[in-house]
């Protein structure tokens, strides 16, 4: 016997209350514990046959017992510390029967002790006397990769690993390692492949045999899709033939490939028996099936002897079942048949069904029921449950078994080989599929809510099994059960539903709606996997519940729980275990613990000493252990011959049972056994002096007990929290079990409740469901936290106060609205039926101590039972909160969930008051609309039925009521009141519903102001205590609906100072009122009563305005779609509005095709607009018209280019007719000039042509001349006369022909475009006008700068906020542009150069940005002249007006400037600059350092201002005028050009007659020397060329004078170079070598280059030194022209 360990002087008393374990054999009333006692508090332990080992807080670990490895004289007394494991840190320690193991906190597996059978996984040692580290390597790794162990379970002859990944290891000896081997020992750990893929939680070893707890991970897509195709041929699983009334859906899928061997359905999935199973055939007997012995290795032996291996081959060697007199099966081989003969098996299937009937004693189905463990799992209707074993199919449909079969011989087999399973089934609604009476497992953990699941009145389909409870699933038992066929299920009939994947996920049908006729209920089955929202996070938090047992090794004692002796080579499930909850496995000797969530522990296996703790019942299957009501076990021990179990008394402090053998008292240590054992599990009377025990352990006849002292009173809380919860949960499982499912199984139950009731409840019983699931995985993760550390940061109740506050939350309403309808009452009758007429059942569940409650109080409290347990949880956490010192962190993060909860609980009981409260007024309600009004959500907040509200200036016989529910205030009208009998009512929804106080003298100091979107009206209080409640009572009531928000989002909105609720909101409203908004519906933004804000207002009819509102009407930016109902299409307008017309910019987009995008106002066109006419508007014109509007007409200066008859007219309109002087150019090149009336050119005009014949005279309509007027030819001829007739048709002409002299030809004077054009400023007029407008200047020019500015920020910020809903994404810079324009340029004073510099870069972005006002006019202005000058406007008549346009428009916008930047001089105004050089070398043209003056600054002008921005722009068109213009001119320089620059460079200077002393000698080419040759050509003065090339790419008349000014600047280089940097130019020595620049240059087009700049340069610029190099060119130009080559 161990002696307790003095504690050394130094050791710290707290470390002796907590994690002292306690010591002691067998279970004598007498028998005293001993104390382990370490420095250190112990968190673990494990024990062998005659070993133990302790792991201390500190991760040491310590041994202790008989280690005959350790190879020392003489044992020691008490624990020895594991040095070679000092340096280690130790989270798990494990025992086998002789040999130990620890792992470390780095995933490392430290193994000693007995190694005969490589059970230490050591090779070459038959016993390892110290920790030996042993690596776990995963070999199917590239690199292989070494494996991170979680934990280790120890057995006998073997080891088994559960690694991080949750896989399962194994090494040792024998058939239970799992592993696909026949030689032992194996001395690597090696994976067990059978559990590959699935996702183990805890492993436990017992002698000989292994068992995993697996938790299900299912994914239903994946796993849906791989079952409805073959494994191997891909083919689908499932047919589906179409009938006259019926669907057959049938899974005879042969596989032409053969038998599936990887992923077969009762292969890996399901666990099969064997790796050697034999094949089956089509045509085997119904009733025979495969025996699962078959196999290579077989494995024998009885107890703890050393087993023998014995490799047979199949064929040879076949074990099969006799059964002897004493009802043990025993091992027997024959050399006959491959399958046992008739009587063997129904021997066999006879004794399996009388070991399982005491399964069923508490089964009360009408017809007699299948087993809990045996149910079919019918989760849709279309299969039945599945089996594990490969499943035989009759040869023919003909009956071999009797037509009629009792109940009890339809109990399956408990090894599930016998499949025949065709049973008539009634469908049932499924309570849910998250617990352990459910045959469906979610695909997430938490529960699943019946509410995500219903389609309309559909209802889930499910059999509820477990607990002994078949929950109504009838089971007809004279219904024929036919081998083939089976009868029909409504209309679907199923054939041959079997041997599918045994998990409980669906197959992937299509669902089948049944037909009406079973019932009111149309049910629709739901066929798939659901998952639940809040679940999923809590899956990582708390444990699972979703859990099944898997088993394998020696079976000679049914320690496997298969129903057999025989032994597995591979882990198969045990199936009665599944939905069992289990949470936790152990393994003695030879017998097998599961404990689950709901407290109870399932036995199998050895029973020689009574160590199952059950009487009278099979042990080869899992059973309960006897255990006395109200006993809740939560952990479990197992040793040789012995079990113990933890348990919750009556008090909280936990007690321990014992079941198993007796150990003799002060025995000697040879035969301590006495031979006794219990009957059932009994009590150890000692639990109550050790202290909190938290943790028990067993091994070989010993056991252990971990126990703390009452500290502080904190271990005492902790318990008395865990213990609650177990106890919570226990009931909501019964409530469940018993009243739930039962419930849901009646068939009567929709009838009796009503669809909306039936459907409330079904939502109701979801929510508990998933409440009652959360409570089992938050009593498992107590207990854990019991058993691991109690750090208090760990409790998920306060870490995750969010899961448990959703939950209770989501299962309150339901509850109240289930209340609220009146369904506890109509639920009365049904339950009644099913528990008796007192609810004697519904009673013992509640502990009620009330006397003869009402039967309907009963039900109500029932279900409002869970959530008074908040108040549990309130209370224990403050009692734990006093464990710490105020001051602690601890203390304040307790507090802060206690309040949480404390505040839940409030909460709910409110609910509950209001649903009570709203019953009991509906109960009394009259009104004929009560059932229109009575919604399950609403609830009563107070009513007016005592005259304490009355309508002002109501008549002297009507009567109002107001009711305030929770959504709606109600005003009931009538005349008698006294019954409350109404005859209308108004509904004011109270997301919509203002109300304030008013006191003015008209209607005294109790009036309260109701505002509604449609009515507005008074209400007078019967005292001033009355208006104050009623008041408060309606704000309340409209906070609360606000909060809530709309359509279920939440949108808190901010409350104003009073606690009002605010006064702008976000809701939705129909209007009914006649009117412009009758029946449409707004959603959006709300001030007081109307909509104001961003909103959607939709008419009936299809029209749409999405936008913003103020006051009611539209106003702001908006998106406006009428239908047109003539041409069956949409209008659309999108712009701005004011109040409610459209005012301001936009588009508008016709159903004829036209489109307008310009200004209105007042709903008309007004402004500057364009409107493009395509040929659907009118098939014979599609135009072009941009210009001024003046209400809905065209009036003003405008272009108009109609594509149909190739005209372009540019002129005045007035009314939308060409009125006033104009320029029509056709696509002939005829350019008509005059004045026009009704869209008609009149009286004097003139006519050019493109040969220059001009005609100047009288014209009439369509351009027929007709009167007085002078034809000049081209050549200076003219006819002067009358003229009549059309132009190219042939004229009559009566006049006078002059052909004058040379020197008068020169003299006379042909009449120029030009005459009757619109002036260039009275152009775009309108342009202007709305770009000062945006600026806030009711006129040009007259405003305030400031406002201005502001005017621009607050554009911009609305414009990039539009944008920002918009879809299409700004990009970074452009967001950065638009911020750095928000802000204002300061500057005081006159101009500096700085400031000068810092305006033109703001004006360059202001420009390159469309929403500021500058670069909207930019832009239009951009766009009206390529309207105007593209197309049939490229005429060279039009240069003119052209160039005048852009100088025009460089004024007006040069005008706008000066106005934001008051600083600025004059157009030509000078600015001095500080410092003597300017900034940016492009502008160095534009400062005066160029004239003589000698002060350096710059010349302020439109043009070097504006041009930069503006000609790139327009460059395009106006250089085509140019071009045109020029086109005769151009033509000869270009010849000329070509001409000569076929001469190498020397000839060339010579001809042009440059000197000889200007010619280069040599040159360099690539940094190389070379000579000039008589042949060099396009060598000579080649950088200069190249710069002049430059002069096409310029775009400013500045760039290009510049680039004019560094090609001079090149040429005398050159020359310098060669004649020294003292030489200076003569005209007459520059002009020739320019000359020879000019033609090597090879410019086209010069002449247009040379006339734009002239035209465009600043007069201030033509003079001095670039003025001379401009007039060198153009000298140039000319004299090129002139050259005769010879």
């Amino acid at each position: 016997m161990l002696m307790e360990e003095q504690s050394s002087s130094g050791e710290d008393e707290g470390s002796r209350e907590k994690g002292v374990l306690h010591r002691w054999q067998g279970y004598f009333c007498g028998v005293t514990p001993e104390r382990l006692l370490l420095t250190r508090p112990v968190l673990h332990a494990a024990l062998g046959t005659l070993h133990g080992l302790l792991l201390t807080e500190d991760g040491h670990v310590y041994s202790f017992g008989e280690q005959p490895w350790k190879r020392v004289s003489s044992q020691p007394a008490g624990p020895v510390l594991e040095s070679a494991l000092k340096e280690q840190h130790v989270i798990s320690v494990s025992a086998g029967s002789y040999h130990s193991s620890a792992v470390t906190e780095d995933g490392i597996v430290h193994m000693w002790g007995e190694n005969s059978q490589g059970q230490c996984g050591i090779s070459g040692m038959d016993q390892v006397p110290n920790p030996t580290p042993v690596s776990v390597v995963d070999g199917e790794t590239h690199p292989p990769q070494l494996v991170q162990v979680l934990n280790v379970a120890c057995g006998a002859h073997h080891t088994l690993a559960l690694s991080r990944k949750h896989e399962v290891w194994a090494w040792g000896s024998g058939c239970q390692l799992g592993l696909v081997t026949s030689v032992f020992p194996v001395w690597t750990p090696q994976k067990v492949e059978h559990l590959v893929g699935r996702y183990v939680i805890q492993i436990a070893c017992g002698g000989f045999h292994s068992l995993a707890l697996v938790q299900f991970l299912p994914s239903p897509e994946a796993s849906q899709q791989a079952r409805d195709k073959c494994g191997q041929c891909k083919q689908s699983i499932y047919t589906m033939t179409e009938k006259d009334d019926h669907v057959i859906i049938s899974d005879e899928h042969y596989c032409p490939l053969g038998v599936e061997l990887a992923d077969t359905k009762q292969g890996r999935r399901s666990g099969q028996s064997s790796p050697a199973q034999t094949p089956q055939t089509k045509n085997s007997s119904p009733n025979s099936c495969v025996s699962p012995l078959s196999s290579k290795i077989i494995c024998e032996g009885q107890g703890s002897s050393s087993e023998s291996q014995q490799n047979t081959t199949s064929q040879e060697t076949q074990l099969h079942l006799a059964v002897s007199e004493t009802g043990h099966a025993r091992l027997r081989r024959t050399q006959s048949t491959p399958y046992p003969d008739e009587q063997a098996l129904k021997d066999y299937l006879k004794r399996i069904s009388d070991q399982t009937l005491a399964e069923q004693t508490e089964a009360t189905s009408v017809g007699g029921s299948l087993p809990p463990s045996r149910q079919s799992s019918l989760t849709c209707p279309f299969r039945s449950d599945q089996s594990d074993e490969l499943t035989l199919r009759p040869s023919s449909p003909t009956p071999s078994r009797p037509d009629r079969i009792t109940a009890s011989t339809r109990q399956r087999s408990a090894s599930d080989t016998f499949t025949e399973r065709k049973y008539s089934l009634q469908l049932l609604p499924i309570l849910d599929s998250t617990s352990d009476d459910s045959s469906q497992h979610s695909s997430v953990d938490g529960g699943i809510c019946i509410s995500d699941l219903l389609i309309s009145n559909g209802c889930l389909f499910e059999s509820c099994e477990g607990g002994g409870e078949t929950a109504g699933m009838d089971f007809c038992p004279d219904d024929s059960l036919q081998s083939k066929k089976s009868t029909s299920l409504t209309d679907i009939t199923l054939e041959d539903a079997e041997a599918h994947d045994r998990r409980g996920s669906l197959p992937g049908f299509s669902p089948v709606s049944p037909s009406d006729s079973h019932g009111t209920n149309n049910l629709r089955a739901i066929v798939g996997a659901v998952t639940t929202s809040s679940t999923s996070e809590s899956r990582n938090l708390l444990p699972s519940l979703y859990t099944e047992v898997w088993s394998w090794g020696r079976g000679q004692e049914g320690q496997l729980g298969h129903g057999d002796y025989l032994p597995r080579l591979q882990p198969l499930c045990i199936k009665s275990l599944r939905k069992k909850e289990v949470v936790k496995i152990t393994a003695g000797a030879n017998h097998s613990l599961a404990l689950t969530a709901q407290c109870q522990v399932y036995s199998w296996g050895s029973d020689k000493f009574g160590q199952l703790g059950h009487m009278n019942a099979p042990c080869t299957v899992p059973n309960l252990t006897t255990i006395s009501d109200g006993i809740r076990v939560w952990d479990v021990a197992a040793g040789q011959t012995h079990t113990l179990l933890l348990s919750d008394g009556d008090c909280y402090q936990p007690i321990l049972y014992y079941s198993g053998e007796q150990v003799l008292e002060n025995a000697d240590s040879a035969h301590p056994l006495s031979g006794t054992y219990t009957q059932t599990p009994t009590l150890l009377p000692f639990c109550m002096n050790i202290g909190y025990v938290s943790k028990v352990f067993g091994g070989g006849l010993n056991c252990l007990a971990l126990a703390d002292q009452n500290a502080m009173g904190f271990i005492a809380t902790v318990h008395e929290l865990a213990s609650a919860e177990r106890k919570f949960y226990c009931t909501l499982s019964k409530v469940k079990r018993q009243i739930l499912s039962p419930l849901l199984g009646r068939a009567i139950l929709a009838s009796s409740l009503g669809q909306s009731s039936m459907l409330l409840f079904q939502e109701m019983a979801g929510s508990f469901s998933k409440l009652c699931h959360l409570t089992g995985q938050h009593s498992v993760s107590l207990t854990n936290f019991l058993q691991r550390g109690k750090v208090i940061k760990t409790l998920v109740l306060i870490k995750n106060t969010a899961i448990f506050i959703d939950t209770y939350k989501e299962y309150s309403n339901p509850v109240g609205n289930f209340l609220v309808m009146g369904g506890f009452q109509s639920l009365l009758k049904p339950s009644q039926e099913l528990f008796g007429k007192k609810l004697e059942l519904i009673q013992s569940l509640l502990e009620s101590k009330e006397k003869n409650p009402s039967p309907c109080d009963l039900l109500v409290n029932l279900f409002y039972m869970p959530l008074q347990h908040l108040h549990g949880y309130n209370r224990l956490l403050l009692k734990l909160a006093n464990c710490f010192e105020v001051n602690t962190e601890e203390y304040q993060w307790i507090q802060n969930g206690c309040s949480k909860y404390e505040a839940l609980a409030r909460l709910v009981s409110k609910q509950r008051k209001d649903a009570e409260l709203t019953f009991n007024f509906w109960k009394n309600f009259k009104g004929k609309n009560s059932e229109s009004l009575r919604k399950p959500s609403r609830r009563l907040v107070c009513e007016s039925s005592n005259k304490a509200l009355t309508l002002q200036n109501a008549g002297r016989f009507s009567a109002s009521w107001f009711i305030l529910f929770s959504d709606v205030l109600i005003h009931a009208q009538g005349t008698i009141p006294s019954k409350k009998l109404f005859s209308s009512h108004f509904i004011y929804p109270l997301a919509t519903l203002w109300v304030e106080p008013i006191s003015d003298e008209s209607v005294g100091i109790l009036a309260l102001k109701l505002t509604t979107p449609e009515d507005s009206f008074v209400v007078l209080a019967s005292s001033p205590l009355e208006k104050g409640k009623w008041l408060r009572a309606i704000n309340q009531a409209i906070e609360d609906v606000l909060a809530a928000g709309l359509n279920r989002r939440t949108r808190v909105s901010r409350s104003s100072q009073n606690g009002d609720p605010p006064v702008s909101r976000t809701s939705t409203h129909t209007f009914s009122k006649e009117g412009r908004l009758k029946d449409a519906s707004y959603e959006g933004r709300w001030l007081s009563g109307k909509p104001h804000g961003k909103g959607i207002l939709k008419w009936p009819d299809g029209t749409v305005y999405c936008g913003t509102f103020k006051n009611g009407l539209e106003d702001g930016f908006g998106d406006y779609m009428m239908p047109n109902t003539t041409l069956n299409k949409f209008e659309r307008y999108q712009g701005h509005w004011k109040e409610g017309k459209m005012h301001g910019f936009g588009t508008y987009w016709h159903a004829s095709g036209e489109v307008y995008e310009g200004s209105f106002r007042d709903n008309m066109r007004h402004g500057h607009g364009m409107l493009r006419s395509g040929k659907l508007a009118s098939p014979s014109s599609s135009s072009v018209f941009v210009g001024q509007w003046v209400q809905g007409k065209r009036t003003g200066y405008g272009v108009c280019d109609d594509f149909s008859r190739g005209e372009k007219y540019m002129g005045i309109w007035l009314d939308d007719q060409q009125h006033g002087d104009g320029v029509v150019i056709t696509q002939f090149g005829l350019y008509y000039e005059g004045n026009f009336s009704n869209n008609k050119m009149m009286g004097n005009g003139i006519l050019l042509c493109d040969d220059d014949t001009v005609f100047e005279g009288e014209f009439s309509e369509d351009w027929t001349l007709c009167g007085k007027g002078v034809l000049f030819m081209p050549n200076g001829d003219s006819l002067d006369g009358v003229f009549d007739g059309h132009w190219g048709s042939g004229l009559r002409v009566a006049g006078t022909f002059t052909k004058p002299f040379e020197t008068l030809r020169r003299e006379s004077k042909m009449p120029v475009s030009g005459q009757h054009a619109v002036p260039a400023e009275e152009k775009w007029k309108a342009v202007f006008e709305e770009c000062w407008d945006r600026l806030g200047c009711e006129t040009p020019g007259q405003g305030v700068c400031k406002r201005a500015w502001e005017s621009i920020a607050i554009s911009l910020t609305a414009r990039r906020r539009q944008q920002r809903d918009s879809p299409e994404e700004l990009s970074r810079s452009q967001t950065k542009m638009l911020e750095s324009l928000e802000v204002i340029p300061q500057h005081v004073g006159p101009v500096t150069a700085d400031s000068y510099n810092n305006i033109r870069r703001y004006l360059m972005k202001a420009c390159d940005t469309p929403l500021h006002p500058l670069g909207w006019l930019l832009e239009t202005l951009v766009t009206v002249y390529r309207m105007t000058y593209v197309g049939v406007g490229a005429n060279r008549r039009l240069l003119q007006q052209a160039v005048e346009e852009i100088q025009s428009y460089l004024t007006r916008i040069f005008q706008i400037v000066r106005f934001l930047f008051p600083g600025l001089p004059e157009d030509g105004g000078f600015i001095l600059d500080s410092s003597s050089s300017s900034e940016e070398g492009s502008d160095s043209l534009n400062s005066s350092t160029h004239s003589e003056s000698p002060q350096h600054g710059w010349i302020v002008s439109s043009s070097s201002l504006l041009l930069p921005v503006l000609l790139p722009r327009l460059y395009p068109p106006l250089f085509t005028l140019y071009t045109l213009e020029k086109e005769r001119e151009e033509e000869v320089y270009w010849n000329c050009v070509l001409r000569l620059n076929k001469q190498p460079d020397l000839a060339l200077l010579a001809f042009l007659g440059v000197q000889q002393k200007f010619w280069p000698v040599s040159i360099s080419v690539l940094g190389e020397i070379k000579q000039v040759l008589p042949s060099t050509k396009d060598a000579c003065f080649a950088t200069a060329v190249e710069t002049l090339q430059q002069i096409s790419t310029a775009f400013t008349p500045s760039e290009k004078l510049q680039v004019i000014q560094l090609t001079f600047e090149e040429v005398t280089q050159d020359v310098q170079a060669v004649l020294g940097q003292e030489f200076l130019w003569s005209m007459d020595d520059l002009f020739p070598i320019f000359l020879y620049v000019v033609l090597r240059a090879r410019i086209r087009n010069l002449g247009s280059e040379v006339s734009l700049i002239e035209d465009l340069t600043d007069s201030s610029l033509q003079l001095g030194q670039l003025g001379f190099m401009l007039t060198t060119l153009k000298a140039c130009y000319n004299q090129i022209q002139l050259e005769k080559t010879t």
